[in-house]
């Protein structure tokens, strides 16, 4: 027996399908008892050399000579996007077809639609690879965490923006400089937007959003704030208060809401989230249950998330091999659990934070702004005031203690208007305890 898939889309990942598919054949065999046999490929271009080799016949400029393939029973979609892949994989339902994709910006805006149309239809649709490519991320959420109450989830799941600020600390270098390094050596796309604004972090958060707690969320529900703002003084001072930056996905169940944000965190330097370097992701959540646990590899790439599709694959396999309808639904919860949730409001979080002012450097300007945050009930913490140029500008650094973040903005929104402060207030939320042995 043997099960026939067809591969739609021949770029980076789609090529690493192939390369897993050819090279680990007798280890998928093995484990299936059946073999996977790639019968079409589909991509506009079928001229370029990929590297792999591919038997004659098999190559075809046209996505319908997959979607329409009798023999085909699964289809992987690798074209990304949010109109033709949404075209694809509905079509590809109607023929009863099951579903492979790594499309995390498909499925964090049309997620509901193409989950139903699955369900609708009895079919399977695997996404592992839409969220940290290689780490099993969301098999665990489906399965092994399925008893849990999902407490909190933390992502680092963006390797351009970890693998940016993790330079901006080790070398001392600006955003810019190290944006543009990052872009030359492959890790940064020359649009960057979607990375280093934290919308790619935000497509996927939604995704772990709906495994987690059994929802349809809603991507402009979700709070997005990126890392372009962050400077190497805010690196170097927040090393200096024990902390590292990151960009974090932020889920938290709290409350009968959810908070649901991005954003650049300090996180303690003993987390073990801190310790997560260069392109590397993780993910680190808490279950009633289990407690902590954290998840760690290669976020991207061409092997890590070709080895997340052909696991999927295989696990599809594994039921069509036993003539059975799908095991798991797509979230892993009934259709008829599947609920909305209430997602917090930003004005409504309760953090510390950090802030870094130019100020002008003569007396009195600490008690100016230390009086504006106390009218708002904003406690300091910790304060740092690096050089002395009397009547010039100068970095003045706050630490608060837990503070609204509506009363937080109305405060900025009074200093930014003093005479003695000169720029726009930088802040960052501080995540303190990351989990209960943290």
């Amino acid at each position: 027996m043997a099960i026939n898939v067809g591969l739609i889309g021949f770029g980076t990942v789609g090529t690493g399908v192939v390369r897993v598919l050819k090279e680990n054949a007798s280890v998928i065999r093995d484990k299936l008892g059946c073999e996977v046999s790639l019968k079409r490929i589909a991509d506009l271009d079928t001229k370029t050399d990929r590297g792999v080799k591919v038997e004659k016949g098999v190559l075809t400029e046209n996505a319908d000579d997959v979607i329409n393939d009798p023999d085909i029973a699964i289809v992987i979609e690798l074209i990304g996007g949010t109109t033709v892949a949404k075209d694809i994989i509905l079509k590809a339902f109607e023929k009863g077809k099951h579903v492979v994709t790594a499309n995390k910006a498909l499925l964090s805006t049309h997620g509901a639609e193409i989950f139903q149309a699955a369900s609708s239809k009895s079919l399977a649709i695997g996404f592992e690879a839409s969220v940290g490519g290689g780490i099993p991320i969301l098999k665990a959420l489906r399965e092994g965490l399925s008893a849990n109450r999902i407490e909190s989830i933390y992502g680092i799941i963006n390797g351009t923006a970890n693998y940016i600020l993790t330079k901006m600390e080790s070398e001392g270098r600006k955003f810019e400089e190290v944006l543009a390094s990052a872009q030359e050596k492959g890790y940064a796309e020359l649009d960057p937007t979607y990375d280093v604004e934290g919308i790619d972090t935000a497509h996927k958060l939604a995704i772990l959003i709906n495994l987690a707690y059994g929802t349809y969320s809603r991507l402009d529900s979700i709070y997005t704030e990126g890392i372009s703002r962050i400077t190497e003084l805010d690196v170097r001072f927040a090393k200096e208060f024990g902390y590292r930056i990151k960009l974090l996905a932020i889920a938290k169940a709290s409350d009968g809401a959810i908070e649901a944000r991005v954003h650049p965190t300090m996180v303690p330097e003993s987390h073990p989230l801190a310790k997560v370097d260069g392109v590397f992701n993780a993910v680190f959540l808490h279950g009633n249950a289990v407690g902590d646990t954290m998840f760690y590899g290669r976020g991207a790439g061409m092997m890590p998330t070709a080895s997340a599709v052909v696991a999927d694959v295989m696990d599809i396999s594994r039921d069509i091999v036993k003539g059975s309808p799908p095991r798991l639904t797509p979230l892993s919860y009934s259709e008829k659990a599947i609920k909305g949730v209430k997602i917090k409001d930003m004005d409504d979080l309760e953090l510390p934070y950090y802030l870094r002012f130019s100020a002008v450097d003569k007396p009195g300007v600490l008690s100016k702004i230390s009086g504006v945050l106390g009218s708002h009930n904003i406690s300091i913490s910790s304060v740092i005031q690096k050089g002395r140029r009397l009547g010039e500008a100068v970095p003045l650094v706050i630490t608060t203690h837990n503070a609204l973040e509506k009363e937080l903005r109305l405060a900025m929104a009074e200093i930014e208007k003093l005479d003695v402060v000169l720029d726009r207030v930088m802040f960052i939320r501080i995540e303190e305890s990351l989990g209960a042995a943290y």
